[in-house]
């Protein structure tokens, strides 16, 4: 289709309707991330505080989609940094995410990024040393490093060196290839072997999970009856159990329905979204 066309077929189907301001506030409300406290997170944040107070290292491992980042990061929130007038801050919990082929210069630099300190020039060694003294003026106790199956297999090393030289308690978090790429190097698989498995979700968990969505996360004007047999079977064959894509596929469906002029999700609306994520 040539630009004329295109712009003659948006004359003739015309603008797109713009939502009420009503509308677009829930749309907002709706768009929002909020942590619930599932049982599932809870475990987790009981086993990373465990590591954290230990000083021990450990890697966080799951499929794509169960909610890993979710757990880590509201970890992260739950340890709040500490500001007095003219001292570093102090970070209890440092969570970055990293970059595809994450080299050890991209892993420092995200660091001091994530720590609110500039980046500066420099061999990779001086970076590190002053990536090292970051993280010890902050009063970092543990850091967690998200997607590190992304690292490049010898950036593995800089973060067993994290570990040793601050003695803090540094989280991998990633999927099953970061089990595969982890146990190639021994002296990196002794340092991260202590493992917590974040699993989906299914029968009265997947059940309890879902009610907890719609009061606590869609909290819309008509209850929905999500947790419903036919409602409850339609989510678990598009999600899975995983959780991630059931936050996604039920703000989506919230949002479809709002604007179809519905007070709640109907099962009609939900079965088009879900669809769309088999």
């Amino acid at each position: 289709m040539s630009a004329k066309e295109a712009q003659a077929l948006a004359q003739q189907l015309g603008d797109i309707p713009v939502n009420s301001e009503k509308l677009q506030t829930e749309i907002q409300r709706l768009n929002r991330k909020g942590f619930v406290p599932l049982g599932q997170v809870q475990i987790l944040h009981d086993w990373l505080e465990g590591k954290r107070q230990s000083k021990q290292s450990g890697r966080v491992v799951g499929e794509s989609r169960t909610g890993k980042t979710m757990g880590c990061d509201a970890y992260r929130l739950r340890n709040k940094p500490k500001q007095e007038a003219g001292k570093p801050p102090t970070v209890p919990v440092a969570y970055i995410q990293i970059p595809q082929e994450c080299g050890a210069k991209e892993l420092f630099g995200v660091i001091m990024e994530h720590l609110k300190y500039q980046v500066t020039k420099g061999t990779v060694a001086e970076i590190r040393e002053r990536m090292l003294r970051v993280l010890k003026g902050c009063g970092v106790e543990m850091l967690i490093i998200d997607e590190a199956d992304r690292f490049k297999p010898k950036t593995f090393a800089e973060v067993r060196d994290i570990f040793d030289k601050l003695e803090i308690s540094v989280i991998l978090v990633g999927t099953d290839r970061l089990d595969t790429v982890i146990k190639r190097d021994e002296q990196v698989y002794n340092r991260f072997r202590s493992c917590h498995r974040f699993g989906k979700m299914s029968g009265e968990d997947f059940q309890r999970t879902v009610d907890i969505w719609e009061k606590q996360i869609l909290k819309l004007p008509v209850a929905s009856n999500l947790s419903s047999k036919t409602m409850l079977k339609t989510l678990g064959e598009a999600t899975g159990g995983y959780i991630g894509l059931m936050d996604m596929i039920l703000r989506e469906t919230a949002i479809r329905a709002l604007k179809k002029g519905l007070q709640k999700i109907d099962l009609e609306t939900l079965k088009e979204v879900a669809a769309e994520y088999r």
